[in-house]
């Protein structure tokens, strides 16, 4: 190393009454491993600060940065501890190789700078000593660290070009998932396991049936099945593990395009904007489909169609819930029936939920888009759910009644296939457990009896394998008990009898809310709802999958009867009823028959229409007793005074005996002329009462 014979001239006395630091760095754990000249390089910079004029006991190395990258400062404790010190005032000199062991960016660079600039720091390299003070030093430093910072980029532009230039032929070597394997002689073909083959079979077939990743992980942990992976960890080949699945698992194995064949490079980016602080992983961002930069079909065995696969990438975008982009997201557990495909008539926006009543019992379909967007009060128009839902309902399953017959056919089908699909799952795994403590058992008897320090390893391992096939047998056993699914005829009657009752599958309490979502999605696309047309009435089209579509209307529920749906009808026939007589319960009674209902859609009541009849200024019936009363009403009843007239006696007795009974005879309300019922034989025994009477008062007299 070389000296200048300025450099002993810049390191003063108040310089050497500080420390030196030796900071070391390579780049990567490969280049720790197999460069080593290079680390011992830079160790023997030690002595550079000793011919500097350091006492060898003041001169500190920091080696904490071995194996980690320049590029960013965030993850080198090191260059963070370098930092602190030189604040401190605690260092006198920095000696690195060069530039680009301290920093590889500018940012880096310039921050040290700065700091030795301000407390009276001194850098050195292998060659110079600098002080940052001095223009011209301050000068040479900068360009120094602008072309490491350019040399790196440089060095990643070319080894990403050759990189890429290799993906593009195929010929670069890519992690595989577990379900595929790499021979010797570097040909891709299907995992040997016939058990990874089927369970990686198995999430795909429960995606396209269930819709949802976690759907598909809730059924995966109901049956006990676990997914294979492949870490990447350590030197090649990687070993398989199974791991109970989870969300992230099932959705890295729908995600990955090497199942479908593709042999797929650059499928994320890593985008700096979006980088945390303290977490060096953050920043990746997964590319859509058209933008991968290469994408090769028909290089790998496939498990699935490259069609397959898009049309899954599509669903699991479409199962992010954002409306605004017009994604609705899959079926939630809330029991709006048509969550995510209810549609505003007059903006045209996907409509939100809320939920009313004291306890959040009322579901409301609410449009929100012009309060949002254009900053109007209020909202486009609100929708309560229940009743629209039940018409929904009924409009759905008379479009599926002609379907009955297919539906149980299918349903029958699919018991079937979800049975053959769990008991080839259960027997891969019997195969796998026995297997292995079969494998145990020839390790074991393939130790020497002498030994004994394997022997007993050996012995243990294979009881751990034995008790663990046993336990797998036992929990078949138990699965197998509690699922008989075998069918036999009359499971298949009972079978195609439930499904071609659909009303009673949709009400059943085994039905959640979210299978109904999902039967409805499959049959109708959205509808398109609208209660501003008509007071009183909700107007609602149903656009279904096959492409026709079918306006309906509904009456809803109104606070005010001058919202009714029916308001000048029911005003109308009251008023007809009244005329004809009828008091308040009679014209209630009358209107429930013929099937009206009141605002809320209950049954009429005989306060409710007296209500109505003063809000619409109906009078109140008025009959006085007076001579205009007939003897007899046109049924044949008698009035009060024809019952008097016919018996021969006073008014005033008939009251009595209606009282007491002896008459009967009725009221339509209280002051109203009585209607008595007589017959021939009631009028002749009365009227020997009568006579008797007379003649027992005579005698008293």
């Amino acid at each position: 190393m070389i000296t200048l014979d300025g450099d002993t001239a810049k390191a003063t006395i108040e310089h050497r009454a500080k420390l030196a630091y030796v900071y070391v760095r390579q780049s990567s754990v490969s280049q720790v491993t197999r460069h080593t000249e290079s680390t011992d390089l830079q160790y023997r910079l030690v002595e550079r600060a000793v011919r500097l004029g350091w006492p060898r006991e003041r001169v500190q190395t920091i080696d904490d940065d071995l194996g980690k990258s320049g590029a960013s400062a965030e993850a080198r404790a090191g260059f963070q501890h370098l930092l602190a010190e030189i604040g401190l005032m605690r260092v006198g000199l920095v000696i690195s190789m060069d530039a680009s062991r301290l920093a590889r960016n500018n940012s880096d660079w310039y921050q040290l700078l700065e700091l030795c600039s301000v407390f009276g720091t001194l850098i050195a390299d292998s060659e110079r000593l600098y002080d940052p003070r001095t223009y011209h030093d301050r000068l040479l430093l900068g360009l120094s660290g602008m072309m490491s910072e350019a040399e790196l980029h440089h060095l990643k532009l070319r080894l990403h070009a050759g990189e890429r230039h290799k993906a593009e032929r195929g010929e670069l070597p890519l992690p595989l998932p577990a379900g595929l394997a790499r021979t010797r002689s570097g040909e891709v073909i299907l995992s040997p396991d016939e058990e990874i083959q089927g369970r990686i079979r198995v999430v795909f077939e429960k995606f396209q049936e269930l819709g949802t990743a976690k759907a598909v992980t809730r059924y995966l942990r109901r049956h006990d099945l676990s997914l294979p992976a492949r870490p990447l960890q350590g030197p090649a080949p990687h070993d398989i593990v199974w791991a109970p699945a989870t969300s992230s698992a099932t959705v890295r194995t729908l995600k990955n395009p090497a199942y479908a064949g593709a042999y797929v490079y650059g499928q994320s980016v890593t985008v700096p904007a979006k980088r945390r602080a303290g977490h060096p992983h953050t920043g990746i961002v997964r590319r859509p489909i058209e933008d991968w930069p290469v994408v090769l079909h028909n290089r790998y065995p496939a498990y699935i169609a490259w069609e397959v696969f898009v049309a899954i990438q599509k669903q699991l975008l479409r199962n992010q819930a954002r409306y605004r982009v017009n994604r609705i997201g899959p079926p939630r557990k809330g029991h709006a029936l048509l969550q995510g495909i209810a549609v505003c008539a007059h903006c045209g926006a996907r409509m939100r939920l809320r939920y009313s009543g004291s306890h959040g019992e009322y579901p409301v379909y609410t449009c929100t888009y012009t309060h949002e967007h254009n900053g109007v009060a209020g909202h486009c128009q609100e929708v309560r759910a229940l009743g629209l839902d039940a018409e929904v309902e009924r409009l759905l399953l008379e479009a599926l009644a002609p379907d009955r017959l297919h539906i149980a056919l299918a349903a029958l089908e699919q018991v079937q296939h979800e049975d053959a699909l769990l008991r080839k799952q259960w027997q891969l795994r019997r195969e796998r457990a026995r297997y292995e403590a079969e494998r145990a058992r020839r390790q074991y008897d393939a130790v020497e009896p002498e030994n004994r320090l394997v022997a007993r390893t050996l012995e243990g391992l294979w009881e751990e394998k034995l008790r663990a096939a046993e336990q797998i047998e036992h929990e078949y056993e138990t699965w197998a008990h509690r699922h008989q699914i075998t069918v036999t005829p009359a499971d298949r009657q009972e079978i195609l009898a439930l499904a071609e009752n659909l009303p009673a599958v949709w009400t059943a309490s085994t039905t959640t809310p979210s299978d109904r979502k999902h039967i409805l999605r499959l049959l109708i696309d959205t509808v398109i709802l609208d209660q501003r047309r008509e007071p009183g009435k909700v107007w609602f089209q149903i656009n279904w999958r096959t492409g026709a579509t079918s306006e309906h209307w509904l009456i809803r529920s109104v606070g005010a009867y001058t919202h009714h749906a029916h308001r000048q009808e029911l005003e109308d026939r009251i008023r007809a009823l009244n005329a004809a007589q009828k008091m308040d319960d009679a014209i209630a009674a009358a209107l429930n028959d013929e099937g009206l209902r009141t605002a809320w859609g209950r049954p009429f009541t005989g306060p409710l229409i007296y209500r109505l009849r003063k809000q619409w200024g109906i009078p109140a019936i008025r009959v006085k007793a007076t001579a205009t009363v007939p003897l007899r009403w046109e049924d044949g009843s008698y009035s009060v005074q024809g019952a008097a007239t016919t018996l021969g006696v006073y008014k005033g007795t008939i009251y009595q005996w209606l009282r007491a009974g002896r008459l009967q005879g009725t009221q339509v309300a209280k002051g109203m002329p009585w209607q008595i019922t007589l017959g021939k034989k009631e009028i002749a025994a009365l009227r020997v009462d009568v006579v008797r009477a007379r003649r027992s008062k005579k005698v008293a007299l």
